[in-house]
């Protein structure tokens, strides 16, 4: 970077970078490509990446590795996982958000990449960002591990795209192949962290790793979004589940994720399990969140939390109780109507708009707000979902604050 693209970054640093690539820029010494990605990748950064926002002279990738980089809060969490230590070895470096947040921890951190820039890229910004424990190491990451010392922890991000750039979830379509390389890792270190797609099944994969091997699953959401599945790989006996959404977490007996309910208040047994025989107004309805909805642990909710489940699949709780702690959203309920249209026109009387949502309903949500007649927002939120008894029905009800 020369000093007059410098210059073009410094004083364009807050502009949109569409307009800027419209205009261009008459002095031929700058470089406009790498100048924009740099000016639009400090402005994610801001949001994304505050501490690397806030370091000077930091260089950025791309825009598409900058979308799937983590975010500052994920790494964060990752480093809390890992601990402290003498020798952490990332081998899958890429643009080393993770590795930054994690290397701070350890005596002596590794960061293995095997493409040459970025490489070059991480050396400046591990400087920049204070981090003189970290060795950067430009190589393949299968070939530094056969060779490599003992570890504390080894990090992995496998890459998840195949040779036409499109997605892959599967653990084995993954660069590199962590399920041949396991025997390998666990040699090598006393711990694996291994970062997945927040979309695979991750039973499957602490199967397809061995269950004897998986000492945690840690299913990471921000926002009530799902952003990482992530495995650490250890020795030891048994295997827990960390369900986190930004500050709530449950954590759960790796073994406990069976439909049970516990039998509260106004429910019912069948076969030792506690469904709500009525929903009725004035009863308080639970939507758990999204790392809670992956990890499919609904027994334990249901018991943590002294609460019954509308239905086997349904996934909503209901209690006449409020949770103060419940790790998701809480509503109280106004109405449960069924699809009879004259229930419905009752109900709907004066409404125009509400927010929809689908649980174990055989509609989707743009095709209920069409029959409805119901634009999106308001105050109002209407859980469309399958009873226990076999009832399909609208829950209408209000967010609790």
């Amino acid at each position: 970077m020369n000093e007059a693209t410098a210059k073009y970054i410094r004083e364009h640093a807050d502009e949109d970078v569409r307009q800027l690539a419209l205009r261009g820029t008459k002095d031929p010494k700058v470089n406009l490509v790498f100048a924009l990605d740099q000016i639009a990748g400090r402005q994610k950064a801001k949001r994304k990446l505050p501490m690397w926002a806030r370091t000077e002279g930091v260089i950025y990738p791309p825009h598409l590795s900058m979308e799937q980089c983590s975010s500052e809060q994920t790494a964060k969490y990752k480093a809390a996982i890992a601990g402290n230590g003498k020798l952490l070895v990332d081998l899958t470096g890429g643009f080393g958000v993770d590795f930054s947040l994690m290397a701070q921890r350890f005596i002596k951190a590794v960061y293995v990449e095997q493409q040459g820039h970025l490489c070059e890229i991480a050396r400046e910004n591990f400087r920049l960002l204070g981090l003189s424990q970290a060795e950067v190491i430009c190589n393949d990451a299968v070939d530094y591990l056969q060779t490599m010392e003992h570890a504390d922890l080894i990090y992995l991000d496998p890459a998840r795209r195949d040779t036409h750039g499109a997605r892959t979830y599967g653990i084995s379509d993954c660069t590199p192949d962590v399920l041949s390389l396991r025997d390998l890792l666990l040699e090598r270190a006393d711990l694996i962290l291994i970062k997945l797609s927040p979309m695979l099944d991750w039973c499957k994969a602490v199967s397809d790793l061995g269950k004897q091997y998986v000492r945690e699953v840690h299913i990471v959401s921000v926002g009530n979004e799902c952003k990482e599945l992530l495995l650490l790989l250890g020795k030891g006996e048994g295997c827990r589940i960390v369900c986190v959404n930004d500050e709530q977490v449950l954590v759960v007996n790796g073994d406990d994720k069976s439909n049970g309910a516990y039998g509260s208040d106004g429910a019912y047994e069948v076969d030792g399990v506690y469904w709500f025989d009525e929903i009725h107004q004035g009863l308080f309805l639970f939507e758990a969140n999204a790392s809670i909805m992956k990890a499919g642990c609904f027994a334990e909710v249901s018991r943590r939390f002294h609460i019954g489940q509308v239905a086997r699949d349904s996934h909503l709780f209901v209690s006449a109780h409020y949770v103060n702690d419940f790790p998701g959203r809480t509503f109280q309920i106004e109405a449960v109507t069924t699809m009879n249209k004259r229930d419905l026109k009752q109900h709907l009387q004066g409404l125009k708009q509400a927010n929809i949502t689908i649980r174990n309903f055989p509609v989707t949500v743009a095709e209920l707000r069409r029959r409805l007649k119901l634009n999106e927002g308001g105050s109002i939120y209407i859980f469309a979902t399958t009873l226990a008894s076999g009832d399909r029905v609208l829950i209408f009800c209000r967010k609790v604050v």
